[in-house]
């Protein structure tokens, strides 16, 4: 009889543990922000010999097609006008604003949960793109995108941990007006997210009443400036070396409202830049340096992200490639090039070339995310949903890439090696006692701290089990989530009144 109860309580203990072992983690094993860093596919002899080449480039050969405004301002900083009248900047004026810029500035939400500090080596990862398509829910194909796929998209993010910030990813093409564009893209971001958020503007004149809606929202007049949870993305060089003026009038005007600027150059290799790869991040790293140069002039140590972008053209074909080595060496080079001036950086992954949620889209996304965040830039775009190289987005891939992403940052966060870790007395402990170290305290606390729990979107069940429910690829299984959500997740970030102010005074066209 006195064997029953400790059989029990036998078997009640192990029910316990097993109940335990199957809960999710309380904390998170793999935030965002980790450092970055370990990646350096650039000697230190390579990249003095790019920074040269670059500093070279801005004195030697020069910006074209600057606006006046720029031009005058940059020749009272020490700027030279060539003999084809080409904006040369000399080393000791480039040198001085770098020594000058911002090198740190807080990127905020319109929840403070959510704000984090944009600048060194700590990688965050966000969103970005212009997709024309959307990958339908139903259909699989892809069709026109939409404005009510971009809210969708923002709540979408809104609801991911590792979407650290929303930028739009899809282009409302259902909006004709380019000014009604401009505010139903920022209407949407608005609406569906409080994390920090990114948008374009396709003019200058639309960057006011858009700082007046933010206002709306968050309390008053000024309150923006004072809490700045917009970036303005633009393009202000086309390369090769020219100085786009419509992307310089946005910039000014952002700069009126302390708005961050991500100046993004896009070039691409063997069509606007060097096919090579050095070559390419010399011109690009000029060019990013010549957007850094144009902001300064102005207004020294202004909050800009430098986000050199080489993109990668398949020159069989000539059509852009999004994925590849050479890509993810590029975007990986061009973040450590950054880091080693001390500048906020911004790359690219994730974009994916496949046209379905499918092994090879996994297989790109994971390499170039991987190898971008290792080399630890700081801001890196583009990295969820973006597909058919850039020309789609996909509901499904944003949410298997905020997975993904997981399994990133813990690949980032690398291995703590300490006493506790090092477990001397957890091996003391199950050589002399159970002879293993299941249900232990010492791995308890491992599954807790060490380990990344997959979603059910991963599969690490025995192939019968995986048979009996109804064998789902994660294609399948993503789209039943994302469907889940977007049925039930619906945050009201902007109030009843203001929502009413809003419409009154802009041409709102989301239901």
């Amino acid at each position: 009889m006195a064997s029953k109860p400790r059989k029990r309580s036998k078997i009640s203990a192990r029910a316990a543990m097993h109940a335990k072992r199957a809960q999710a983690p309380e904390i998170n094993p793999c935030p965002p922000g980790p450092q970055g860093g370990q990646y350096k596919p650039l000697t230190d002899a390579d990249i003095q010999q790019i920074y040269s080449t670059a500093l070279k480039i801005l004195a030697e050969i020069g910006m074209g097609d600057c606006p006046s405004a720029l031009v005058e301002q940059a020749l009272t900083k020490g700027a030279l006008l060539n003999d084809r009248g080409r904006l040369c900047y000399p080393v000791s004026m480039v040198e001085e604003i770098i020594a000058g810029a911002c090198k740190r500035f807080p990127f905020y939400g319109r929840d403070s949960r959510h704000d984090f500090e944009v600048g060194g080596d700590k990688v965050y990862f966000g969103t970005g793109g212009a997709a024309v398509q959307t990958l339908d829910l139903e259909t699989h194909n892809y069709r026109a995108a939409t404005l009510r796929d971009l809210y969708d998209f923002t709540r979408l993010a809104d609801s991911l941990n590792n979407v650290s910030w929303f930028t739009r990813c899809c282009v409302a093409t259902d909006v004709e007006d380019i000014h009604d564009l401009d505010i139903n893209t920022a209407y949407a971001l608005i609406k569906g997210t409080n994390k920090p958020v990114g948008t374009s503007f396709t003019l200058g004149s639309t960057v006011d009443p858009i700082v007046e809606m933010f206002d709306t929202v968050m309390g008053g007049p000024g309150k923006f400036s004072q809490r700045p949870c917009c970036k303005a993305h633009i393009s202000p060089v086309i390369s090769p070396l020219r100085y786009g003026e419509d992307a310089f009038d946005v910039a000014m005007a952002a700069v009126k409202h302390n708005m961050p600027l991500n100046n993004i150059i896009a070039a691409q290799s063997g069509a606007t830049s060097p096919a090579t790869l050095a070559g390419m991040l010399a011109a690009t790293l000029a060019e990013t340096l010549a957007a850094l140069v144009m902001v300064n002039v102005f207004k020294p140590g202004y909050p800009m992200i430098f986000s050199n972008w080489p993109f990668v053209i398949d020159l069989r074909t000539g059509s852009f490639s999004g994925s590849g080595g050479e890509i993810t060496l590029l975007n990986a080079a061009s973040a450590q090039l950054s880091n080693w001036l001390g500048l906020p950086s911004g790359a690219a992954s994730s974009m994916s070339d496949a046209k379905a949620v499918d092994a090879q889209m996994g297989l790109e996304k994971a390499m170039s995310s991987l190898g971008v965040g290792l080399a630890g830039c700081n801001m890196v775009y583009e990295s969820s949903g973006m597909m058919a190289s850039l020309l789609g987005a996909s509901y499904e891939a944003m949410l298997i890439d905020d997975e993904m992403l997981s399994q990133v940052y813990r690949v980032l966060r690398g291995i703590e090696v300490n006493e506790e870790t090092l477990g001397f007395s957890a091996i003391e402990e199950a050589v002399y006692g159970e002879g293993h170290f299941l249900g232990s305290q010492h791995t308890m606390d491992a599954m807790q701290r060490d380990y990344f729990w997959p979603s059910d979107l991963s599969d690490r069940q025995q192939p019968s089990a995986w048979e009996e429910g109804g064998s789902m690829d994660m294609w399948h299984r993503a789209n039943v989530k994302v469907k889940e959500i977007l049925a039930s997740y619906d945050p009201q970030y902007v109030g009843g009144e203001e929502d009413r102010r809003i419409r009154a005074r802009y041409r709102i066209l989301l239901d």
